[in-house]
């Protein structure tokens, strides 16, 4: 049985994974997924003009082997508790990233795709305020650690769920 929480350096592949989740589950009949991406939070787009050069220069995420699956393995559990789905999966990158690489991967499967789209967004929520990991972004100007942000403590909010980060 594939875990259902990894964090690593190395890049994913978003349909071996999903194959994985769904593997000999004929009851599975939604599955839904998101990969976030490192981007350049400070670049502005405007259609048909794709940015080339931004602020952001990298992203180096660090993480406490252990403590960082456990508890993103009881988030994994609450969605379970919450929602109607089957399985899910949480891939994080870990270590030096750069703009447009793929970061993290959160998919589930469950028999219809309401209960799939709930629980990976809810996973998403709880990932970005609970999951114990640390942002240092790299700029022109030097590097920072990245603080969590008002906005993701309120996405968390509308679960029921009120715990800051602040």
């Amino acid at each position: 049985m594939q875990a259902r929480v990894r964090i690593q350096t190395e890049d994913f592949d978003l349909s071996a994974e999903v194959a994985t989740l769904r593997a000999g589950d004929l009851r599975v009949g939604a599955v839904c997924s998101f990969v976030g991406t490192v981007r350049d939070r400070h670049a502005h787009l405007e259609r048909g003009s794709p940015v080339t050069q931004g602020e952001v220069q990298s992203l180096e995420l660090e993480h406490y082997p252990g403590m960082t699956e456990k508890a993103i393995e009881a988030m994994v559990d609450a969605a379970i508790e919450r929602f109607d789905i089957y399985a899910a999966r949480v891939v994080h990158r870990v270590g030096l990233l750069l703009p447009t690489d793929q970061i993290v991967l959160v998919a589930v499967s469950s028999a219809h795709r309401g209960e799939s789209f709930a629980a990976c967004e809810f996973l998403m929520d709880y990932l970005k305020t609970q999951a114990p990991f640390w942002k240092k972004e790299v700029t022109p100007e030097g590097a920072r650690w990245v603080d969590a942000r008002v906005s993701d403590d309120a996405a968390l909010a509308r679960w029921g769920l009120s715990i800051s980060n602040r």
